[in-house]
């Protein structure tokens, strides 16, 4: 997987402040030829960096895309199933990044009768 340094801003500072500083970077560049430079810089592959925080950053990353994954894995049990997924405990689902957690709810999800029976500990 390629780690851009659009992807590194989204960690840092969050998706939609990333998304909002890189369009209005592009943006004031206009047709430039910094602006050619600027989508070059962002497509740049920064995995080659080995500090502490890059490590800690890619750690943070992969196990948020696991979770990520688990969540939607949860959901999708669960409407396969027939069961209707409230907004509710879809938010929860998705806003949870406890593996363990996902886990237990993605175990549950194959023999509850309602999506909330996910949430009640045994």
């Amino acid at each position: 997987m390629v780690n851009s340094s659009h992807e590194a801003m989204h960690r840092i500072v969050g998706e939609e402040t990333a998304i909002i500083f890189s369009e209005l970077t592009e943006l004031g560049l206009g047709n430039t030829p910094a602006a050619q430079i600027w989508r070059n810089l962002m497509a740049i592959d920064l995995s080659f960096f080995r500090s502490e925080s890059s490590q800690r950053l890619r750690a943070e990353g992969k196990a948020e895309g696991r979770a990520e994954g688990k969540a939607e894995a949860v959901v999708q049990v669960l409407e396969q199933r027939g069961i209707t997924v409230a907004d509710a405990v879809r938010a929860r689902i998705n806003g949870c990044a406890d593996a363990d957690t996902l886990a237990r709810w993605l175990a549950r999800a194959l023999s509850v009768e309602r999506a909330e029976e996910l949430f009640v500990d045994a």
